[in-house]
Parts: structure tokens; C-alpha cells; sequence
């Protein structure tokens, strides 16, 4: 049986991508279990700077399987919900991770896919990939947050359009919207999320740590909570060697060098 997650490194980027081509990498209970897995193993490794998370075989993620969809219809409440939340745990690994996670999107991001790909931190699609929310045409309510993610970037109204209509939006239309921070030609897009991992896994670990984590939690909090998080994370960067070496390398008109701070680490925690 195929691994549902495929991993492989690229320097300092971690390259996972689902592997169910057949089926247009529709997500499987398998999925669920493995991606979070890849991810808090990349997140383990110090070697990894930045992660990237693709599809094989010509699309991202067609979303949930809908021959799995219709034999949970039989079962409880309970366990329909305890269906979504294995999801819900997959989306959250995603939203937790410390380390910047890039989606690279070729053909469909459909469904749960959609969730997936907005989940992360930034996306680079091909031009003529596809997006489309497309619950509405089973007979469905999106999840996933996808309804969370879409707010963020779109106004109520054209939200609304696409979670009722499930029209498909390309790539090009999701970049013109601000949902993609990245346009590719078509087969391009995970060798253009590659080199933007590669710049971000160059840059200060836990400074991209507490700026993710002010990004993420910036659209939910009062100003004053952010401006409180935002000290305690100016306090703490500050006193660590991150800042240290960026000041100095401002000073002495160089490049900052922090993965030899990274490589430092390593060696001091053997």
C-alpha cells in the first residue's frame, strides 16, 4: 500500500506531499493519521527550516473521499463528529506548527483540499489551478475552516457566492483576491514554494516563530491583547542570540548568518 504522506528534504525545507493520485489525493483516515505526524516530525528536526506541502500526480487535494462521506452517513452523531475532528486535528498541526508551512497548489484544491491549502501560512499556486468550496454540490456545509480562512482574505459577499455556489475560482483569480501570496506557470509551483522555504528557512528560527504566532492570532484578538503579545514577544527576542547576531550584522554591514546560530544549537545539544 502506498505511504499516504510522502516526505523527502530539500535542503533545509521539508517537501511532504499527499499521495493518493488515483483518487486526485482525496483525503483517507490514513491522511489524517500521517500528516500530522510528518509535520511534528518536521517540526522536531532542527535541520528543517521551513515546510512544503504539495500533491503528486497533478493536484493538491481533491477534499474528502465521498465514498467514505456516504458510509458515515450510518453511523452516530458522535461519530460523524468524531470524523470532522480527525480533520480539525490535521488543520490545527497545520496552524501550530512553529515553523513556516507553504502550500503548492497544481490543479484541484476542492473541499476539505481548499481548508488545507489556506490552512497554511502562505500559497503558491499554478494559474490555472482550481479552488472551489464545493460542498454545496453533495449536499454539505463546508468544514475544515474553510469558512474561517476565506474571511480572512474575501468580503462576506463573494464568500458567500462560493460556499453557495461551489464555483471554482483558478489560481490567478485566488491570486488577484489576496489568497495567494505566490502565481506559478503551470507546473511550477512547488519549485517556487521550494525557493521561498529555502529564503524563509535562512532566517532567525524563533523570531518566525513569534511572528507566526502574532499573524495567526492577530485576527482574533482585541488591540490590546496583540500589543500585549507583542511585548512579551519583543522582551523575549530581544534577550536571546538571534537579535544579537542581526544587530551586529546590521553594525558590521553583513549578512546576517542565522543558520550558523542553528548549527551552533545542534551541536551544543549533542
Amino acid at each position: 500500500m502506498n505511504e499516504p504522506i510522502l516526505a523527502r528534504r530539500e535542503g533545509a525545507v521539508q517537501v511532504l506531499s499527499f499521495n493518493n493520485p488515483s483518487a486526485r489525493n482525496a483525503l483517507t483516515a490514513e491522511v489524517y493519521k500521517a500528516l500530522p505526524a510528518a509535520i511534528e516530525a518536521a517540526q522536531n528536526d532542527r535541520e528543517v527550516g521551513a515546510i512544503v506541502l504539495t500533491g503528486v500526480g497533478g493536484a493538491f487535494c481533491a477534499g474528502g473521499d465521498l465514498k467514505r462521506l456516504a458510509q458515515r452517513r450510518a453511523v452516530t452523531p458522535p461519530e460523524r463528529r468524531a470524523g470532522i475532528e480527525s480533520l480539525h486535528d490535521m488543520i490545527r498541526a497545520l496552524r501550530d506548527c512553529s515553523k513556516p508551512v507553504i502550500a503548492a497548489v497544481e490543479g484541484a484544491a476542492a473541499g476539505a483540499g481548499l481548508s488545507i491549502a489556506l490552512a497554511c501560512d502562505m500559497l503558491v499556486t499554478a494559474r490555472n489551478a482550481s479552488f472551489s468550496v464545493a460542498y454545496v454540490k453533495v449536499g454539505l456545509s463546508p468544514d475544515g475552516g474553510a469558512t474561517a480562512f476565506l474571511s480572512g482574505v474575501l468580503s462576506r459577499q463573494l464568500m458567500t457566492e462560493l460556499c453557495l455556489t461551489g464555483r471554482p475560482v483558478t489560481g490567478e483569480r485566488m491570486h488577484a483576491l489576496g489568497a495567494a501570496n505566490r502565481l506559478a506557470e503551470p507546473g511550477g509551483a512547488l519549485s517556487e514554494a521550494v525557493a521561498l522555504a529555502q529564503s524563509l528557512a535562512a532566517g532567525p528560527e524563533r523570531a518566525i516563530a513569534r511572528i507566526k504566532s502574532l499573524c495567526r492570532q492577530a485576527g482574533g484578538n482585541t488591540v490590546e491583547a496583540q500589543l500585549d503579545l507583542e511585548a512579551q514577544y519583543m522582551t523575549e527576542s530581544l534577550g536571546d542570540d538571534e537579535s544579537a547576531e542581526g544587530i551586529n550584522a546590521f553594525f558590521d554591514k553583513r549578512a546576517a548568518d542565522f543558520s550558523a546560530l542553528r548549527r551552533a544549537s545542534q551541536v551544543d545539544s549533542h
